[in-house]
């Protein structure tokens, strides 16, 4: 509960000094709730995340260079996710695909069904590595306008980090204030 004044719906003020925590906005309840578990949560190592590595990114999905682009589109609209990195069968990075090079795809009369993922695939994309800090995360995905970045550990995609993934990281939070 928070310290202020409580003020009714038809704007009389009670004098107990405290806001139900009914009547606290959503955003103004989180916030005090964040402030208590990033002061206190387990596992966010003294003096906050920095690196990739650190963080445990939501973007787990990485499909294979003969999957079909349909399956693809299927399983990131399904997933919510923008994109994913295309791996061979070591795990290693071979491209990206996003919902722009689909949706490209598809502008171009291709049929999805008929092509797989690594006929669409950015072999170009930005990878990162577990070391790879917070900040240069952030300002590659600034300047080159992305959404996700792949991060490979011991050689191998592990997972992608989202925008969002770096807002939890910078706040002090994990995937667990979600649920």
């Amino acid at each position: 509960m928070l310290v202020g004044r409580n003020v009714t719906r038809d704007g009389a003020s009670s004098s107990n000094g405290r806001v139900p925590d009914k009547e606290r906005s959503f955003s103004t309840r989180m916030l005090a709730g964040i402030k208590e578990v990033s002061m206190t949560m387990e596992g966010v190592p003294v003096g906050g995340f920095r690196t990739l590595g650190e963080i445990d990114g939501t973007n787990g999905l990485r499909f294979q260079a003969k999957d079909s682009a349909l399956a693809v589109a299927l399983e990131l609209l399904s997933s919510h996710t923008s994109g994913a990195p295309i791996v061979n069968d070591a795990g290693n990075f071979v491209g990206f695909v996003s919902e722009f090079d689909l949706l490209g795809a598809i502008e171009s009369g291709k049929d999805l069904g008929q092509i797989t993922a690594d006929k669409l695939m950015n072999k170009d994309h930005f990878v990162a590595d577990e070391s790879t800090t917070i900040a240069d995360a952030i300002e590659l995905m600034r300047e080159k306008h992305l959404l996700n970045i792949p991060v490979v550990k011991q050689g191998q995609v592990a997972y992608s980090v989202t925008r969002h993934d770096l807002l939890r990281a910078r706040i002090g939070l994990g995937p667990g204030i979600e649920t």
